[in-house]
């Protein structure tokens, strides 16, 4: 099934009447009046500014966006009856529509429907979720929505699968789905539910023509302690990113269900061990996991996403797409240029929309590499290399009607050391916090900050990364039931030095 063209007048003239009818905008949208009130206009403007990179003659900007938002259609199947029979909104409720009116209020460019699988999912994706995407794009053709789901990953927790879009996007989710996804057989199969399954996952992922993309969600979810990890383990990650490198790039920095705390819960849905700052572990951790397949020189990239199912303000744990957490890729508004961001590290998160930019360059004798990229400097010739960074606060309020101000940045180095002796390392005892910043350190460059650092006698390979925060926290803290709204972090992704 193909795309409408969004210029047929059969769809162009559709009435707000119909477009409500579609959003099933009463309770949803009257749920979420309080935060639309005086605030999705402000970093929508903010976001939609054509801010040219220097040099870039393909006019990317950063684009905010989400990866992991879940429709109606993670609902429940009726096992009694053969086939079983697929009951919409069990445990998410809203039409795709109103994810993608609510992703635009909330500023973003770009969403993914990611729905739940099951006992013969991938038919229902197919015949009945497809074509309500279809009607979606039609509806808010200013958010680009990809086309994939939350693949129940053999042997893992959930990822996003993220299907390039192109004609045979909706086939080629079912092909996946249906071979591949542990709860799509009916009657369940064991042999779905195995690491060797989801290295012929990836192996079959790579091999096709458009390459997907899939991404970790809350990978220490079922983690009993600090480096004590569930269904997710550093050897698994390490093993399917050998296999399919462009394929299988990250995992999920700040997790969903981060308005938890609103209702009682804890953030992000961590029952076991907490989020720290509304971040995994795996991320939060300065010499942790991902720091570790950092100093192997793995591309392996962070994400923050919503996990939408049910706002918080109906009893759910959930903001809305874009509300609390995005995730920025510097892109045109493009399907295929968006995800080439996410497969190339030019990607960085935030919270609570603390700052609506973050550039971090490394440079050295006229050359420069950004995020998700490789600067390559001569020992021969002087190895200092210059650190930039810049950061554009916010303009007006965020979602909860505050203006949030950043009160320190830290840059973050480690050494790239190559593959580590064992598969389950989950530690660089080389990554460190090599300067910390305030507002002193920064200066103001039109309606940008600017942190330059001399990182001095640079003589092996090495990245370095960028974190900030709202708060006066040295190191993000263990979470409680802190409003969310009062812990607020971003993250880059890192850039790369090569020494030859």
């Amino acid at each position: 099934m193909t795309d409408k063209n969004n210029e047929d007048p059969a769809y162009s003239a559709i009435s707000r009447r119909r477009l409500v009818k579609y959003a099933g905008a009463g309770a949803t949208l009257a749920a979420a009046a309080g935060s639309l009130v005086g605030s999705g206009t402000a970093w929508a403007q903010d976001n939609d500014r054509e801010r040219e990179k220097s040099g870039d003659s393909r006019k990317r900007v950063w684009r905010a966006g989400d990866h992991h938002v879940h429709s109606e259609y993670s609902g429940e199947f009726d096992t009694s009856t053969n086939p079983p029979t697929f009951h919409k909104g069990a445990d998410a409720v809203y039409p795709i529509v109103t994810n993608a009116i609510m992703a635009k209020n909330f500023g973003l460019s770009w969403v993914m429907c990611t729905d739940h699988g099951g006992p013969t999912h991938s038919k229902v994706n197919l015949e009945q979720a497809y074509p309500d995407l279809l009607r979606s794009r039609v509806l808010v053709p200013e958010v680009l929505q990809f086309w994939g789901m939350e693949f129940d990953a053999p042997a893992l927790d959930h990822h996003t699968l993220m299907i390039p879009h192109h004609s045979d996007e909706a086939q080629q989710l079912f092909e996946l789905e249906s071979r591949f996804a542990k709860y799509d057989a009916f009657p369940s199969d064991p042999g779905r539910d195995t690491e060797a399954k989801m290295i012929e996952f990836l192996k079959a992922a790579k091999d096709m023509r458009r390459k997907p993309l899939v991404i970790a969600h809350h990978a220490s979810r079922s983690a009993t302690g600090l480096g004590v990890y569930g269904q997710d383990t550093p050897r698994e990650f390490r093993n399917g990113n050998n296999v399919a490198p462009e394929i299988y790039v990250g995992f999920e920095g700040a997790p969903g269900h981060q308005a938890g705390p609103l209702n009682g819960g804890a953030r992000g849905g961590y029952g076991n061990y907490p989020t720290h700052g509304g971040f995994d572990q795996m991320t939060a951790r300065v010499g942790g996991l991902w720091d570790s397949l950092l100093g192997e020189g793995r591309r392996w990239w962070i994400t923050a996403t919503s996990d939408s199912h049910v706002h918080w303000t109906r009893g759910g744990s959930d903001f809305w797409p874009g509300e609390y957490s995005k995730t920025h890729v510097l892109a045109r508004q493009d399907y295929a240029d968006i995800m080439d961001g996410l497969r190339n590290g030019r990607v960085w998160v935030g919270t609570g929309d603390l700052i609506t930019s973050l550039d971090l360059a490394a440079s050295n004798r006229g050359d420069e590499a950004a995020m998700g990229e490789t600067l390559t400097v001569s020992r021969r010739n002087r190895t200092d290399v210059e650190i930039e960074i810049r950061f554009r606060p916010l303009e007006g309020k965020n979602g909860n009607g505050d203006r949030p101000e950043v009160r320190r940045v830290d840059l973050i180095t480690g050494q790239i050391t190559g593959p580590s002796a064992s598969l389950d390392t989950d530690t660089n005892p080389t990554t460190k916090v090599v300067a910390r910043f305030g507002p002193r350190d920064w200066r103001k460059q039109g309606d940008e900050y600017v942190i330059k650092h001399t990182l001095r006698n640079v003589e092996s390979d090495m990245y370095a990364r960028v974190r900030g925060t709202s708060t006066d926290e040295a190191e993000p803290l263990a979470d409680g039931l802190e409003s969310p709204w009062d812990d607020l972090w971003f993250y880059s992704n890192p850039v790369f030095v090569h020494v030859r």
